[in-house]
C-alpha cells in the first residue's frame, strides 16, 4: 500500500512542507500539488532532489486539479510545462475518487496525508 501526499502550501513553505513529506516517504508514494503550489513545480522537484531520502523515481505519480492550473496565467502554464512534470491532471471528482481507492487507473492507498504549513 502506498501514501497519497496533498500538498498545499505557499512558496515561503515549500521547502519545509516538502521537509516534512520526507520524514514518512516510501517508496510508490504519490504526491498531488493543491491550490498555488502547482506553480512552484519546478522549485518541489529541487527540494527534491536536495533531499536523501527521496529518489525521483521513488515517486509513484505527481498529480495536480485542473482547476488549480487554470488560475494561473497562460504564460505561466506554457513556462511550466506541466503536461511533461505531472503524472495526470484531476478534476475534483477524480480527486476524490483517487482518495476513495477508487480511480480508474487502479491507484490504491492506505492513507492520504495532508501538509499545508
Amino acid at each position: 500500500m502506498a501514501t497519497l501526499y496533498q500538498l498545499h502550501c505557499t512558496m515561503d513553505t515549500l521547502r519545509r512542507s516538502t521537509e516534512q513529506m520526507a520524514s514518512t516517504w516510501r517508496a510508490g508514494d504519490s504526491i498531488i500539488l493543491l491550490g498555488a503550489t502547482v506553480a512552484f513545480i519546478d522549485w518541489f522537484n529541487a527540494y527534491l532532489g536536495d533531499l536523501e531520502s527521496i529518489e525521483i523515481e521513488d515517486i509513484a505519480a505527481i498529480y495536480a486539479l485542473t482547476e488549480d492550473i487554470a488560475q494561473l496565467s497562460d504564460n505561466t502554464r506554457s513556462k511550466l510545462n506541466l503536461t511533461a512534470k505531472l503524472t495526470a491532471v484531476l478534476s475534483d471528482s477524480e480527486w476524490v475518487a483517487l482518495t476513495q481507492n477508487s480511480l480508474v487507473d487502479g491507484s490504491n492507498f492506505d492513507k492520504v496525508v495532508t501538509i499545508a504549513l
